[in-house]
């Protein structure tokens, strides 16, 4: 028994199911998970002292590889000051005024701890300004585990009525939540004329990455902007994933359309326990203490994690030309890993956007979770674990994204490609 055994066996008497969150179980691909002890740069190592090139990046926030040097003096010298204080700090004004300047369309930022908390807030604002229940989501995004997000479609295209997808979560809360199909504009016109005046805001991930990686059609996020102009409806980017990481400005930026409320996650603390949620003044007013929203926390704010997330986002702010260079990066492993297949003869479909990357061991385009479902997951265990054993870390679940930093060098890159190669060989 190695290490990381050993200690998965431990944890599993006394965390539930081993871990603290559950992908990390590696249910999904059959294996015992890996417990880390450090990471820098592109790479992590494991306690057994393995070494892989890490293309999950804490889910996303490490876009300059980790443990950056910028990132990490600005922490060491935060901590020297006090770790929370449970007040008003300098940094988190100054980590606001840089985020409203960066991102389009927002006028002022509401700090919380984390993607679901920065999501549940929002969509309690969103009904909060329209006086209006209902939401509606898409089959296969993922926006945190608060009770009314935590709900899935029916078998039809368009369920009438939300069902929990969770035990404990009571069906009285979860009859608000519509979910329909993504990239599926005409689903979402029907269920606006089913319920005339009652949704509050649309919730979508500009990039579906939580269904592996699922772009937007042409048009789909224009459409959805007209649409909720004409309900007269919220729409809410959920850019936990896409935020800071495809373009400075997030997903507004980068597809040109407006949200009028945006939420975040940890890559505004450089990888620290952060979230936020955004929007215009007139918006963001109604939260208390100015207005009837309510909502608060004693973290928010936490002084280590804006020290953290100014240097991340200063770094970017200054150096835009990051985004090109991890979107050639990504272009390059994409393009590779497609040959890899075409090579091989393997029915792998390779989607991307940006530096986002994601295989579907499916021969079909990949345009909604449908599609993403037909995935065969078997594969994606048997893939992941050969790519495990040649030093390639990658998500251990198909519908979850490849994350591409500036951290990852040409080197990297072509070990990863000729990895797949072989792995799709067999």
């Amino acid at each position: 028994m190695d290490r990381s055994e050993a200690l998965f066996e431990r944890a599993k008497k006394v965390l539930p199911g081993g871990v603290n969150s559950p992908v990390r179980a590696y249910r999904a691909v059959g294996l015992t998970p890996r417990f880390i002890t450090r990471a820098d740069g592109a790479y992590i190592w494991d306690e057994d002292g393995n070494k892989y090139i890490d293309y999950v990046c804490s889910w996303g926030p490490m876009i300059l590889g980790h443990n950056h040097p910028i990132i990490r003096e600005a922490v060491e010298r935060a901590v020297k000051d006090g770790l929370s204080f449970g007040a008003s700090t300098r940094r988190e004004v100054e980590i606001a005024e840089l985020m409203v300047q960066m991102v389009p369309n927002i006028e002022m930022v509401r700090m919380v701890n984390s993607g679901t908390e920065a999501v549940m807030s929002a969509l309690r604002l969103a009904r909060g300004a329209t006086g209006r229940d209902k939401l509606m989501k898409f089959e296969g995004c993922y926006h945190g585990h608060s009770d009314s997000m935590l709900v899935k479609a029916g078998s039809s295209a368009v369920a009438e009525e939300g069902r929990p997808s969770s035990a404990g979560v009571p069906a009285d809360v979860a009859k608000d939540t519509l979910t329909t199909r993504y990239n599926d504009l005409e689903s979402v016109r029907e269920l606006f004329a089913r319920y005339p005046g009652q949704i509050a805001c649309v919730i979508v991930e500009p990039v579906a990455a939580n269904m592996g990686v699922v772009g937007p059609q042409p048009g789909f996020l224009e459409g959805l902007r007209a649409i909720c102009d004409k309900e007269g409806a919220l729409l809410l980017f959920d850019e936990v994933i896409t935020g800071f990481r495809l373009a400075r400005g997030g997903a507004q930026e980068f597809f040109g359309v407006r949200a009028d409320l945006v939420t975040f996650g940890k890559i505004i603390g450089g990888g620290m326990p952060v979230g936020a949620y955004c929007g215009s003044r007139a918006l963001m007013e109604q939260v208390a203490p100015c207005g009837p929203v309510y909502q608060a926390g004693t973290l928010s704010g936490n002084p280590v994690a804006m020290a953290a997330g100014l240097a991340q986002l200063t770094y970017l702010n200054e150096h835009p030309e990051v985004y090109e260079t991890i979107a050639k990066k990504a272009d390059r492993l994409a393009d590779g890993m497609r040959e890899a297949a075409s090579r091989a003869g393997a029915g792998v479909r390779i989607n991307q956007v940006g530096s986002l990357v994601a295989p579907f061991f499916t021969p079909d385009r990949v345009e909604s979770f449908t599609d993403a479902t037909k995935s065969d997951l078997q594969k994606y265990a048997a893939y992941f674990e050969k790519m495990l054993a040649r030093g390639v870390y990658l998500a251990p679940a198909q519908f979850e994204a490849m994350f591409v930093s500036a951290a990852h060098s040409e080197e990297d890159l072509e070990h990863t490609i000729r990895a797949v190669g072989e792995v799709f060989s067999f």
